[in-house]
């Protein structure tokens, strides 16, 4: 499982004109599942996001949490993180799981990081999306379950 973090002042997505899920200050997830993924994959992602240290204290320092932010989350299902560009000039997307799979792990990610007391907002899995963020630093981060 791959998730790329983004931390923003302020995110929305939309599916056909219409805004589905927004969120003030927090993270932007593009969550990404392959074959092998399991619920503790999606567990273990969670828990480091929530609890990954990069917003500043009083100081200056990336010293805080989302939870110690009590900051939101904007999650995006994202099979192309798993697009092999290595070969030719299009994408191979074979390491990307079946939507069925990728389904079943992403709303357990989704809600892993709500019982973590996270107000969680969503895309629409496997619709065309628009993403719109103001990246706040930037800071941005990519995680893997491996």
């Amino acid at each position: 499982m791959r998730v790329v973090v983004q931390r923003s002042k302020e995110a929305s997505v939309t599916v056909d004109g219409k805004i589905v899920g927004s969120i003030t200050k927090g993270f932007v997830l593009l969550v990404g599942v392959t074959h092998e993924d399991k619920e503790e994959d999606a567990a273990f992602l969670a828990e480091k996001i929530a609890n990954l240290r990069v917003f500043e204290d009083d100081n200056g320092k990336m010293n805080l949490s989302i939870l110690d932010k009590g900051g939101e989350i904007l999650s995006v299902s994202q099979f192309t993180l798993y697009g092999d560009c290595r070969k030719g000039r299009r994408p191979n997307f074979m390491e990307a799981a079946k939507p069925e799979h990728a389904l079943s792990i992403y709303e357990a990610f989704n809600a892993f990081l709500q019982q973590k007391g996270l107000k969680v907002e969503t895309g629409v899995f496997g619709a065309m999306m628009d993403v719109q963020l103001i990246n706040d630093g930037p800071v941005t981060l990519i995680l893997d379950s491996r």
